[in-house]
């Protein structure tokens, strides 16, 4: 079985960023910048906030236009990035072709933040936004 990060109830979020602080911590950095969650505000604290994280999808958009091969599919759903193959912020196709705007970019390298699904930043979710889920690869 293969793991993989899922927003269990976006109502509960109350847009602290504890998951997108954890999941650039969990890179060996501090802040925003390398996180390949987010969250954003949908209109203010009254309508509430959005998680924006990988949806794992079994035929990723974002792997069929990269021109260099450098996003593999991974067991149960998403990708991986190899991150010496991709062209970097010269392209972002894979940005572009999300359809849920999941392809966060990492300023720092120059290349997209792909959520790898460990779950680091759901141990930091004090309301238990967002989980992990076992599925079948």
């Amino acid at each position: 079985m293969s793991k993989r990060l899922a927003v269990m109830d976006s109502e509960l979020c109350v847009g602290c960023q504890s998951c997108v602080f954890a999941c650039t911590r969990r890179t060996g950095s501090a802040g925003q910048g390398r996180s390949s969650i987010a969250v954003r505000s949908i209109d203010g604290m009254e309508r509430g906030f959005v998680v924006i994280v990988c949806r794992a999808c079994p035929d990723p958009p974002c792997q069929k236009v990269c021109p260099e091969d450098a996003l593999r599919t991974r067991d149960g759903g998403g990708v991986t990035l190899d991150a010496a193959k991709c062209l970097g912020a010269g392209c972002r196709l894979c940005q572009q072709a999300c359809p849920f705007g999941c392809v966060l970019w990492d300023r720092e390298s120059g290349k997209p933040a792909i959520c790898v699904h460990c779950g680091y930043c759901a141990k930091y979710c004090p309301y238990h936004v967002i989980e992990t889920e076992e599925v079948e690869a």
